[in-house]
């Protein structure tokens, strides 16, 4: 399965690359990693969430390391889910940030089946790989990943930092709100 995303992040490339190739941070806006652990220069080991509860785990090798611009990785053998990428780091037009894409190929586990069942059970890949992007994003602008009333610790909270739809105030809510507004006209 191949699957590719892009954000720009009003940070300079060598910033963006800087927290992006420390993969040990990474768990922390990337929903579905529990834990990268660096195992040398150019390796690391990297457990991730799979559906139905399980977990995999496989070592990477840093293909391609330029500072700022460019990082590439594959598995090694052995790998739970054979996987490869990059990610590229440009400026973006008129001195705006930078422009973050990413290209990630993986084996996906029974094939066309596994795909569509995760699917059904809500691990939509694609969607996952825009939410890391905006959660990145967000690291890098504010210095954290926004919290909603719905997901306010984050992981321990999450199945993938769950929402909950939007909900009429409740009385005391309101009260306690236009409260607040007889303040600030005041």
């Amino acid at each position: 399965m191949l699957l590719t995303g892009s954000t720009t992040i009003a940070k300079p490339p060598s910033e963006v690359y800087a927290l992006f190739s420390d993969f040990e941070r990474l768990p922390g806006f990337m929903a579905h990693l529990d834990d990268v652990r660096r195992l040398s220069d150019t390796t690391s080991r990297w457990t991730a969430s799979a559906p139905f509860g399980r977990q995999v785990t496989w070592d990477a090798e840093t293909v391609e390391a330029v500072p700022g611009r460019r990082l590439s990785w594959r598995s090694l053998d052995g790998a739970d889910i054979a996987n490869r990428g990059e990610v590229t780091f440009d400026e973006a037009p008129g001195g705006r940030g930078t422009e973050l894409r990413v290209r990630l190929e993986y084996d996906v586990p029974a094939g066309a089946l596994g795909a569509a069942v995760a699917r059904f059970f809500g691990e939509e890949p694609h969607q996952q790989v825009d939410d890391d992007l905006r959660r990145l994003k967000q690291v890098m602008e504010t210095g954290e990943v926004v919290r909603s009333e719905g997901a306010p610790g984050g992981k321990r909270a999450r199945h993938e930092f769950p929402q909950r739809p939007a909900q009429p105030l409740t009385g005391e809510e309101l009260a306690e709100f236009r409260g607040e507004l007889t303040e600030v006209a005041s």
